[in-house]
């Protein structure tokens, strides 16, 4: 009986899940970072997608230059959506979700990041619908982390953690603007 239910507790830990990084907070980015550094010194294989993110952020000068373990693939224009998106914007996410579509179901990778896929589903890049079909797509040990403002209910539903980051005081409002490596 003790051996059954030790060998059950293993197996559970060996299973990947979805995570789900939302609120209005600063952080949700940072998090996904942090599990993906977390991941690949734990010998995991990661593969981070930005969506809506198309510029160089520090993250990605940071991972090409000390961690080339972490594969980071952005599908945005070069600019953070402010109004509404292009068509341009559209099939670029659009690629983008086809592409961890296919990297999901290889199974190549323990740990996949769907960066900013909130502000995709919010600024309708891709649908509701299409993005739970990649998730639930995942090979059974694979974590999925997805992250951004503005989760719909349907993923909050289906994720298995739920974390929110909730803006309580931020220096945003004093007119300090955002600062290479510490916002971007």
């Amino acid at each position: 009986m003790f051996t059954h239910s030790k060998q059950t507790l293993n197996q559970k830990k060996m299973k990947g899940y979805v995570q789900l990084y939302t609120g209005n907070g600063k952080g949700k980015t940072t998090a996904a970072l942090g599990l993906a550094l977390r991941a690949v010194g734990a010998g995991k294989k990661v593969y981070f997608a930005q969506f809506v993110k198309g510029k160089t952020y520090s993250e990605i000068e940071a991972l090409a230059q000390y961690l080339p373990a972490i594969r980071l693939k952005q599908y945005g224009r070069g600019c953070f959506i402010k109004n509404d998106p292009v068509p341009e914007d559209i099939a670029a996410a659009l690629v983008g979700l086809e592409e961890v579509k296919e990297i999901i179901q290889s199974g190549a990778y323990d740990v996949v990041v769907l960066d900013e896929a909130c502000i995709a589903l919010h600024y309708r890049l891709f649908s509701i619908e299409d993005l739970l079909k990649v998730i639930d797509l995942k090979p059974e040990q694979t974590e999925v982390i997805v992250t951004g403002r503005y989760a719909p209910q349907a993923l909050v539903d289906r994720a298995d953690l739920v974390t929110e980051m909730k803006e309580v005081k931020h220096y945003y409002q004093q007119g300090i603007q955002a600062r290479k490596g510490i916002e971007f």
